[in-house]
């Protein structure tokens, strides 16, 4: 009998629940079962979070010519997919009756499985809503599908002549979603906190933003040396350069 291989622990599982349950019912091949339950699993390993500084995400989104045809409706879009981190699929499924433009600004979001939240808006996003809308609003979504990919990818080309770093690398849709929650946890906001606000159903999915980013973990090295009282007294005597920080921040 074959074992599939193990992608992550989520994977693994139920079929560990299917091999218990014929355990259960079908006494007479336990000795099967038990060899089967006793194979050690192997985890595969998790590839590192990419994401954008917030820097590189503005450039991006600035890189937008909103002069042309449809530069308001590209403009928008990758603004809204970085202030609220929402996936594409809830984005293109947006409709007016889910915007609250006013104060609190805010937008309900549809997320895996239909479970619905809330999120807050940035002002500059809910005037950029506004010119997409127009004057009535209907209840059509407001958002097409014309490749979000292929469009995120032709401004990230033209960011690059004031940014080059996002274009050494694959710059994907959900790479906005995840550079969100990097902004935040670098804002400091509380890791339950993002959790709700990308919609995750656990927040060991969300814990994964922390372990990406080099910046926030010298910033958590360097407070434990001050509460432990362990900073060196006298000069440093060797600083990274910032092209040193840049490289490690690229790996």
């Amino acid at each position: 009998m074959g074992i599939p291989q193990q992608q992550e622990t989520a994977d693994w599982r139920p079929f560990v629940v299917f091999v218990q349950h014929l355990l259960g019912s079908d006494v007479t091949r336990a000795g099967q079962y038990g060899r089967i339950l006793a194979i050690r699993t192997k985890k595969a390993a998790r590839r590192t979070v990419g994401y954008l500084e917030p820097e590189e995400a503005r450039a991006v989104i600035s890189a937008v010519d909103r002069q042309s045809r449809c530069g308001d409706h590209d403009h928008t879009l990758l603004l809204f997919l970085y202030n609220t981190g929402a996936r594409v699929s809830e984005a293109l499924g947006l409709r007016a009756g889910d915007l609250r433009l006013d104060r609190p600004r805010q937008v309900r979001l549809r997320g895996k499985g239909r479970k619905e939240r809330v999120c807050p808006l940035w002002p500059e996003t809910a005037v950029a809503l506004r010119k997409i809308i127009g004057v009535s609003e209907n209840e059509d979504v407001l958002f097409r599908n014309d490749g979000v990919a292929y469009l995120l990818g032709k401004y990230v080309r033209a960011a690059a002549e004031q940014v080059p770093a996002p274009r050494k690398r694959r710059v994907t849709p959900h790479i906005l979603r995840h550079s969100c929650a990097v902004a935040l946890l670098q804002a400091g906001v509380d890791i339950s906190v993002i959790r709700d606000y990308l919609g995750h159903a656990s927040v060991a999915t969300t814990s994964r933003y922390v372990t990406a980013n080099l910046e926030m973990k010298r910033d958590v090295l360097e407070a434990f040396w001050k509460r432990a009282a362990l900073a060196p007294t006298g000069p440093r005597k060797w600083r990274p350069s910032p092209s040193l920080l840049a490289f490690l921040d690229s790996l």
